[in-house]
């Protein structure tokens, strides 16, 4: 499967069509040094993880969130096209964070990007992952009942 490291893509590579036999992207967020309030702050999460859900041109199915004692939030929002999700330590100003959609019209690294600007990371690092169908299983039929 195929990845890149390192920086967001610009607009124009986001939109572009998914190779053949690509199933979707997967992109793997680090934020670090973000601001230690907003990543334990659960109102804050869930409004940004639906900002971003939107940005990408996904359909938010559900959200949920639930925070940690004495600190930490996980977000997860269940996407039409697959899922978001955020786990935050504010006591380091650490955030993970994991965008997987399938389509063509959906750009996860949009989403990464205003993550990123909303929690105020200081640093970042980016992964962007194409999720490959084998080649032993997409020629096989697909049944489209199941």
């Amino acid at each position: 499967p195929g990845g890149s490291d390192g920086q967001f893509p610009d607009s124009s590579e986001s939109m572009s069509s998914l190779a053949q036999g690509m199933i979707g992207k997967h992109c793997i967020l680090e934020l670090y040094e973000c601001n230690k309030h907003k990543l334990n702050d659960e109102a804050f999460v869930r409004t940004t993880l639906t900002s971003s859900a939107k940005l990408a041109g996904a359909k938010l199915i559900n959200m949920i969130t639930h925070r940690f004692h004495p600190q930490g939030i996980t977000g997860l929002a269940l996407l039409a096209e697959s899922h978001l999700s955020l786990h935050s330590w504010p006591e380091i100003g650490y955030g993970a964070v994991d965008v997987f959609t399938c389509g063509e019209h959906t750009m996860p690294e949009k989403a990464c990007k205003l993550l990123s600007k909303d929690f105020e990371a200081k640093n970042c690092s980016f992964k962007n992952i194409d999720r490959e169908i084998p080649a032993e299983i997409e020629t096989l039929p697909r049944d489209a009942g199941s």
